[in-house]
């Protein structure tokens, strides 16, 4: 008895692939609403899905409408560097159709919590300002989402990394200090991470070129005022004390500059002293901070860019964008037994 007729075969993804002119797996990723394909790939999808009559078409076509459209940036409330970083991102995001939603650190709160609340929210992307997290875990808890690290040097391939060269920063640092008459330098370091590790090495790098290794000295300092406190006490407790200190950032560099202050130390007559970051606290007439100038405003907005091009425009490959920081001096340095700056009332 011959056979019967067979039931006609509809149409398949490889199909839909093939009418589309992209690969089966692109067109997966289409009707998946993953990242990595172009809004003009996902229209041209969508499309032959429907000529063809693709039984998941309708779906497919659900799935693209429930794009949030927001992108989470995890950040640390207190650092006031990251608060640049994050308006600066706020406008971009806004440019380009997007809604920011803001995941902070706090000391109830730490960074892989605040990834795990912004992924919670549905955002297609995370900007990590400062990441501190190993590179599995921030992998493994972001679980495929696109990640924009910002200020931090990674290896792995699946983030992208828009960053300023921390290493040149303070290299700048010493570099300033040195032209000044400076050889007898400390750093108060930020601890343990791949940012203060990069500042160490700057300046260690900084110290080898201008022959003075066996005058300078690394102590151990933090992130914030208490931080740089208890660092300048050590540092004038030691017996051939540095004329010059370059912190890890403004905010330990304040609570140098206030330990200074108690033991009664004129800066830069007695001390000069440096900060990282060129926040506005650094910019104050009554601080006038020599700092470190990173470009906060073009971060925030390259790093929305990068997630933008990962979520519109397919674009697969890594991005590494490192741009080089400045040097900002103001009167908080000076040759070694300069007098202090007069200011004006």
């Amino acid at each position: 008895m011959p056979p019967g007729p067979q039931p006609q075969r509809g149409p398949t993804m490889r199909d839909v692939a093939r009418a589309a002119g992209v690969s089966k797996a692109l067109v997966s990723v289409v009707f998946r609403g993953a990242p990595g394909a172009s809004e003009q790939t996902r229209r041209r999808v969508f499309e032959a899905a429907e000529r063809l009559g693709y039984r998941a078409n309708r779906s497919a076509s659900l799935l693209a409408l429930s794009r949030t459209r927001q992108l989470g940036i995890v950040l640390d409330l207190r650092n006031g560097f990251h608060i640049d970083v994050v308006e600066a991102a706020m406008a971009a995001a806004q440019d380009a159709g997007y809604h920011l939603v803001l995941s902070p650190i706090g000391p109830e709160r730490d960074e892989a919590k605040a990834v795990a609340t912004a992924l919670e929210f549905r955002c297609e992307a995370l900007l990590v300002v400062g990441a501190a997290l190993g590179e599995n875990e921030l992998a493994r808890l972001a679980a495929g989402t696109p990640v924009v690290c910002v200020g931090r040097q990674m290896h792995d391939s699946r983030f992208d990394v828009v960053r300023m060269a921390d290493e040149t920063g303070m290299e700048l640092v010493v570099n300033h200090l040195v032209e000044l008459g400076h050889r007898r330098i400390a750093h108060v370091d930020g601890g343990d991470g791949d940012i203060p590790a990069a500042r160490r090495a700057g300046f260690a790098r900084a110290a080898r070129r201008h022959r003075i290794v066996g005058r300078c000295l690394t102590v151990p300092g933090g992130h914030t005022e208490p931080d740089g406190r208890r660092a300048a006490q050590a540092l004038l407790r030691r017996r051939h004390r540095p004329t010059a200190i370059a912190t890890f950032n403004d905010r330990c560099a304040i609570g140098v500059l206030e330990a200074l202050d108690r033991a009664g130390l004129e800066v830069p007559h007695d001390l000069s002293v440096t900060g990282y970051d060129d926040s506005p606290l650094a910019r104050l007439e009554f601080i006038e901070l020599t700092s470190v100038r990173q470009d906060a405003q073009q971060l925030g907005r390259l790093a929305v860019e990068a997630a933008v091009q990962r979520l519109d425009e397919g674009r697969l490959e890594r991005l590494d964008v490192t741009l080089t920081p400045v040097l900002a001096a103001r009167a908080s340095t000076g040759p070694p037994g300069a007098p202090p700056e007069r200011r004006t009332p």
